[in-house]
């Protein structure tokens, strides 16, 4: 089995009110406006939705993955995503956690993990076996962490106009 793993966490302060941050996060087209690589969400006739994410990746070049996700919460304090129970390649999990400090600031936690699994790494792409497991891992953390330290300072930009 070749399994890829990405990650990404980091926290900021927004200057405007929860109220705000939970609209904003609960918003899917906020993230294809702002996130760079996010090509598109898209929610089927079957209530199922893709995130169409693409990856340049050193030595293996560019490729495009779908992670079918759901909405796994959205209370007050915390907005999840999170793979399908079917999904047995593509996993993708992203949420946020929205701490009120007074009316006008609210921190917000971001965490998002991706996971690829394949039988054989051509079934990837025709060179992620030549590049290998570790090195496909180190850089796709690399492009998710750019992927959403844009799409936080975007974010932030955003809600403190």
């Amino acid at each position: 089995m070749f399994v890829i793993k990405a990650g990404f966490s980091d926290k900021i302060e927004v200057k405007t009110n929860i109220e705000n941050v939970r609209k904003f996060f609960s918003n899917i087209q906020n993230f294809v406006e702002l996130m760079p690589n996010l090509e598109s969400i898209h929610t089927d006739g079957k209530g199922i939705t893709n995130w169409k994410i693409r990856a340049e990746v050193p030595f293996v070049g560019s490729f495009i993955q779908y992670f079918k996700v759901q909405l796994t919460d959205q209370s007050d304090n915390h907005i999840e995503w999170s793979p399908l129970a079917f999904e047995k390649e593509n996993f993708l999990r992203y949420f946020a956690d929205f701490e009120e400090v007074n009316m006008n600031t609210t921190v917000v936690q971001f965490s998002q993990n991706v996971e690829v699994r394949r039988n054989n790494a051509t079934d990837l792409h025709l060179l992620a076996g030549l590049a290998g497991e570790v090195m496909i891992s180190r850089e796709m953390s690399k492009k998710i962490a750019e992927m959403l330290r844009i799409f936080i300072n975007r974010a932030k930009e955003k809600l403190e106009k």
